[in-house]
């Protein structure tokens, strides 16, 4: 099973210029996030392709795992480390099967714990839940309450990701609650001060326990 960092987990823009895509990914790097995950639904698939090897290469560079949201085959084809699934993106075992025990799997796991624990079950490396917080991404998302990290760790022996509307203000408590990680897009990469943010974001974190 492969071991999901603790801290900020930076979710990229929808961003259809690769050379900006790697700037902003580039910062969010510089700045200490443990994990990026390629997410751009409404990409064609060669732009989707070539997004996702110009950030393998940058995330390999920095030995940061590179995780793509809801494609097996891309995240095969380009090498990177991980996929991350949704509710309707796959079979969980299957999945799993097909990225072997090496490479990480995620899984969205909404507000739902009983969904979270045979996530587990099936293989996933981390669970995420959310919306914690309204979040412009997705503002019709479910409300996953922060109750729901202290009871899941509890049951799962695996990290919990927050994501949904996470700031800089509220990941505190997010944090507090159990979350491992903060999956962050608007309030990481909004207004240009990626860095300085996601070194910010990185330093709400202590040392983990377990380590």
């Amino acid at each position: 099973m492969a071991r999901f960092p603790r801290g900020l987990y930076a979710l990229t823009p929808e961003e259809t210029d690769t050379a900006a895509l790697v700037a902003h990914v580039r910062a969010a790097l510089a700045g200490g996030a443990v994990a990026i995950q390629y997410r751009h639904k409404a990409a064609s698939p060669a732009l989707a392709r070539e997004q996702a090897g110009a950030l393998k290469a940058v995330c390999r560079t920095a030995g940061v795992p590179l995780i793509v949201n809801d494609d097996i085959a891309l995240a095969l084809e380009v090498g990177a480390d991980g996929v991350h699934l949704g509710r309707d993106d796959g079979d969980l075992v299957v999945a799993r099967a097909r990225l072997g025990s090496e490479r990480t799997l995620g899984a969205s796991c909404y507000d739902e714990l009983t969904r979270a624990v045979a996530a587990a079950r099936a293989g996933a490396d981390y669970v995420a839940f959310g919306s914690v917080f309204p979040s412009p991404t997705k503002p019709y998302a479910v409300h996953a309450p922060l109750t729901l990290f202290t009871e899941a760790k509890q049951s799962l022996a695996i990290p919990l990701v927050a994501i949904g509307g996470i700031t800089l203000d509220n990941a505190p408590r997010v944090i507090a609650a159990g979350a491992d990680a903060v999956a962050v897009i608007t309030a990481l990469f909004e207004d240009g001060e990626v860095e300085a943010r996601a070194r910010a974001f990185q330093s709400l974190f202590k040392e983990d326990p377990q380590q």
